[in-house]
C-alpha cells in the first residue's frame, strides 16, 4: 500500500503519528465502502491517546498498489462510533 503526498502532508500538518494511520487500517473500529460516492474504503478508529477522537483514513483500493488518500480526525464520526 502506498501513501499519497496529500496523506503525508496531512500527517505532518496535523502532527499525527504515522503508526495511528496504519493501526486504523489494520484494526479499524469501523469500516465503510463508499459505493454511492468515490468507491473508496473508509476506515475509522477511536484513539484514547487523542482524547477519544476518531481517526478517519481513506484508501483507494481500486489502484495497484492501493493508495492512502487522506487522514484526518473526523468530528462527525465521533458520535457514530
Amino acid at each position: 500500500m502506498e501513501v499519497s503526498q496529500h496523506a503525508r502532508d496531512m500527517l505532518d500538518e496535523r502532527q499525527l503519528p504515522e503508526d495511528w494511520m496504519w493501526r486504523t487500517i489494520q484494526h479499524p473500529d469501523r469500516r465503510r465502502h463508499d459505493v454511492a460516492g468515490d468507491g473508496n474504503m473508509h476506515y475509522y478508529k477511536r484513539f484514547g491517546e487523542a482524547g477519544g477522537r476518531v481517526l478517519h483514513v481513506i484508501v483507494n483500493e481500486h489502484r495497484t498498489p492501493a493508495r492512502i488518500v487522506s487522514v484526518f480526525f473526523d468530528r462527525r464520526a465521533r458520535g457514530r462510533m
